[in-house]
């Protein structure tokens, strides 16, 4: 009987970690030799992905309510902003306006999702060969305004990277701190 029970908890133990495996950004790929302007964008695409990946793993009910103040976001709702963020990263690959709207989606989904948008972006820069043919649009509110593809460097890219690290201190806040074993300098979790 202790034999059926160890093999199915390492059954189950094997299929959750396959099914980490399958989003996104579960660690990141070996780099590369040219320091190319996409390539260096692809990274940092990557760095946010993996950092998002990991900042997002395993939430819990009450980390996904905490907020650090009354007048604060609750990390589900940073979560949210971030997908948000991505969107609008997205839009500008594709060529398209970014309204600031978003469906409401649940705590899976909305990870799935945005892991998925950053690969997305990540895939879609490989291709690119002159980032300054990209044009981030916004509509807010029927005010539209363009900008060109610096501003995504220092807008929802470092956004984003900069919300990553709000969710991982309210978790750490909330008593479910980050698997200590994340390596963001080389972009893999230690075993």
């Amino acid at each position: 009987m202790k034999k059926i029970i160890t093999l199915s908890f390492l059954l189950i133990l094997v299929t959750m970690n396959s099914q980490q495996k399958q989003l996104p950004f579960f660690e990141i790929g070996s780099y590369s030799s040219d320091y190319s302007p996409t390539n260096i964008v692809s990274r940092m695409i990557e760095g946010l992905g993996y950092r998002f990946y990991w900042a997002t793993e395993s939430l819990k009910e009450e980390d996904l309510n905490y907020k650090p103040s009354q007048d604060s976001r609750s990390t589900f709702e940073v979560i949210e902003h971030i997908y948000g963020l991505t969107l609008a990263m997205v839009l500008t690959i594709d060529g398209k306006e970014f309204d600031f709207s978003q469906d409401k989606l649940n705590y899976k989904d909305l990870r799935e999702k945005t892991l998925k948008n950053l690969q997305y972006v990540y895939k879609s820069l490989k291709g690119i060969e002159d980032l300054s043919t990209l044009t981030i649009s916004l509509n807010q509110g029927g005010n539209k305004m363009s900008f060109p593809f610096w501003n995504m460097i220092n807008g929802p890219i470092s956004d984003a990277i900069w919300h990553c690290g709000q969710v991982v201190m309210n978790r750490r806040a909330s008593g479910n701190p980050i698997n200590s074993k994340v390596n963001v300098f080389v972009g893999k979790t230690m075993q």
